[in-house]
């Protein structure tokens, strides 16, 4: 046995190698093949973007302190300072609408855009949203400019040929190729949390967010928003926001939206793993179990249950809660869409409506004021639309939480998306609770939060 992989080399050296014989182009065609007339054609497009943003920053000792900074945010100094960004964006419309990335611009003060043959102009926002790190911009006096068309990213294919567009590190409009590495990643906490991006391997380097990314037809595939990095240049891991998702992005700007509104599922479910099919008797892992829906959820008014097993949405295959939250935004409200699910292991089809997150039961909000402790404090009942506006996808269904704390109550720790449970060992339930509970009286006082899913006791005096 020793000798045998000896032996085995032995003959493996007896056999005749050839190189392969050299080739050379066979037609004009072959000798001229290049990207640059789709580079000619999208370049125009693409868009440097210049954005100032003045930061409020409060000069204090406790600043990045863990468990301090929390409890004095209202201590110190103010002081505005001025921060430049550089990133890119891309043209959609000849009157001048421009896609860019939400943490380019979302915060942005004064916005220039600079296009490829070196016009400017000043832009201001339409529409931003940071869990879909999306913004789109009116350009000011534009018209007639040169635009991409988006294309249906749903069609896209791992191996498609993918150029990148944008300007990286300030050098100026640079492209590069690739190819679509992957389709639908959403392990990434980019946003809030709802990621599900189009992976490419052409560089993508900073000053290449909102850039294009674009097939060889000249179409818009993605926003280039994201990239994995360890020493912070291309490691040939992009991530692209899909154009569907843009789609409904540029529609509701167009419609005058100020804010992004998605559809509500009011469920929470968890991707199929090996171990979970086998206990359901399945062949093999795919799609999303439901293990929770809310009262009023459209998927639950359908007709699916706890334990039920979503397949796919509008056609489009699903294995991801990532994956059902992204397909319900970029369809968008106010349709009604086809959803396959398993039940008990039973095919079904469903007709489920897409809807607004319900602003019930009534909010209830009170604002605190002189009179109360937590002057300043803002507090509401949880319901989907509250959430919704907070941005929050993992608060209780029931309950009062904090929308807005400043002054005093700022002061004490409290933060927008805390759930009130207890004040000085009483329960709330209503806001009406916060407003009896929070009467001057105690020196020393105690209230318990649930921030996320950690559960705090908040002390101060008076």
């Amino acid at each position: 046995m020793p000798r045998l992989p000896v032996a085995l080399a032995a003959c493996l050296m007896l056999l005749p190698v050839t190189a392969p014989a050299d080739t050379v182009p066979g037609s004009q065609a072959e000798i001229t093949m290049s990207f640059a007339p789709v580079v000619k054609a999208a370049t125009p497009a693409v868009v440097n973007i210049y954005a100032t943003v003045v930061v409020q920053r409060r000069e204090t000792p406790f600043a990045g302190d863990p468990f301090f900074e929390q409890f004095f945010q209202d201590f110190g100094r103010v002081t505005p300072r001025v921060q430049n960004s550089l990133g890119s964006g891309v043209i959609v419309s000849p009157e001048g609408i421009v896609v860019s990335n939400y943490h380019v611009v979302g915060q942005a003060t004064e916005i220039r855009v600079e296009l490829s043959d070196r016009r400017e102009y000043r832009a201001h926002v339409l529409l931003a949203d940071e869990q879909a790190d999306l913004a789109v911009l009116q350009l000011e006096g534009a018209a007639d400019l040169p635009s991409l068309p988006l294309r249906n990213s749903d069609d896209l294919e791992v191996g498609d040929l993918v150029l990148a567009i944008g300007n990286p590190f300030g050098v100026g409009q640079t492209v590069s190729s690739g190819i679509v590495s992957g389709l639908g990643r959403s392990s990434l906490a980019v946003g809030g949390g709802r990621s599900y991006f189009v992976q490419t391997d052409a560089a993508i380097n900073p000053g290449n967010s909102g850039g294009a990314l674009v097939d060889m037809k000249g179409q818009l595939v993605g926003i280039n928003t994201a990239i994995v990095t360890k020493g912070g240049g291309s490691n040939g891991i992009g991530f692209a926001i899909p154009a569907n998702l843009v789609r409904n992005f540029i529609d509701q700007a167009k419609a005058g939206e100020t804010r992004f509104k998605r559809p509500w599922a009011g469920v929470t479910g968890q991707a199929m793993d090996s171990a979970m099919a086998e206990a359901l008797g399945l062949p093999r892992p795919e799609g999303v179990v439901l293990s929770a829906l809310h009262p009023d959820s459209p998927f639950r008014v359908a007709g699916l249950d706890v334990g039920d097993i979503i397949l796919s949405v509008d056609g489009e295959a699903t294995d991801t809660p990532q994956g059902v939250m992204f397909r319900l935004a970029a369809l968008g409200v106010g349709r009604e869409i086809t959803v396959d699910y398993l039940h008990r292991g039973e095919a079904r089809q469903a007709r489920v409506a897409l809807v607004a997150p319900p602003d019930s039961p009534a909010r209830e909000a009170v604002t605190l004021g002189e009179s109360s402790v937590l002057q300043g404090l803002e507090v509401a009942r949880i319901n989907p639309a509250v959430l919704d506006e907070l941005e929050l996808s993992d608060s209780p269904a029931d309950g009062v939480i904090v929308t807005e704390a400043k002054g005093p109550a700022g002061r004490t720790g409290l933060r927008p998306g805390d759930v009130l449970r207890a004040i000085n060992g009483e329960a709330v339930k209503v806001p009406g609770d916060v407003v009896r509970l929070t009467a001057p009286g105690p020196r020393r006082w105690g209230i318990e939060v649930q921030r996320g899913g950690q559960q705090l006791l908040l002390r101060f005096r008076i």
